[in-house]
């Protein structure tokens, strides 16, 4: 029996989940978040999950915050999909979600670390080396980052 690695007091039905990415003015960026909170919610055990992103684009980081508290969460916990902890994860995402949490007297929040160098991150950098030479040897299809973009090909510095 595998051991339970949140606390027994933890209420994942009343906890709110915000996942914020930088934002970008490419709208299939922002809709590569939306996806992705989508699988997450899909496969993990918080029933609060939603989207935001710091800046550029909807919804914000008060407007994820403010739509937990709507679906029930008592605790919201910001998680910056970002790699490394830079200016944003250190200043301003943590005074966004003061600022949201302001609004809500009595919730209690969190903004979790960075993925940084999580162990997990190896394997995921593999895959993702194995799906682009699978590709550009012909056995794979473009991965969601590059579909129809051109992008995922072999160059050198003679050819461009």
């Amino acid at each position: 029996m595998s051991e339970n690695p949140l606390p027994i007091d933890f209420d994942t039905k009343h906890t709110g989940i915000v996942i914020v990415d930088h934002g970008s003015r490419r709208t299939e960026s922002n809709e590569m978040l939306e996806h992705f909170v989508e699988q997450f919610a899909e496969a993990m055990h918080f029933q609060i999950v939603e989207p935001a992103h710091m800046e550029m684009a909807e919804p914000s980081i008060a407007a994820a915050f403010d739509k937990c508290i709507q679906r029930g969460a008592e605790r919201v916990v910001v998680c910056p999909y970002f790699l490394l902890p830079g200016k944003h994860w250190k200043e301003d995402i943590p005074e966004l979600t003061r600022a949201a949490a302001a609004k809500h007297p009595g919730v209690d929040y969190l903004v979790t670390a960075p993925i940084g160098l999580h162990p997990m991150m190896h394997g995921v950098i593999q895959s993702r080396i194995d799906h682009c030479l699978s590709h550009v040897a012909g056995k794979a299809d473009e991965c969601e980052s590059c579909v129809g973009t051109g992008r995922c090909a072999v160059r050198n510095a003679a050819s461009g």
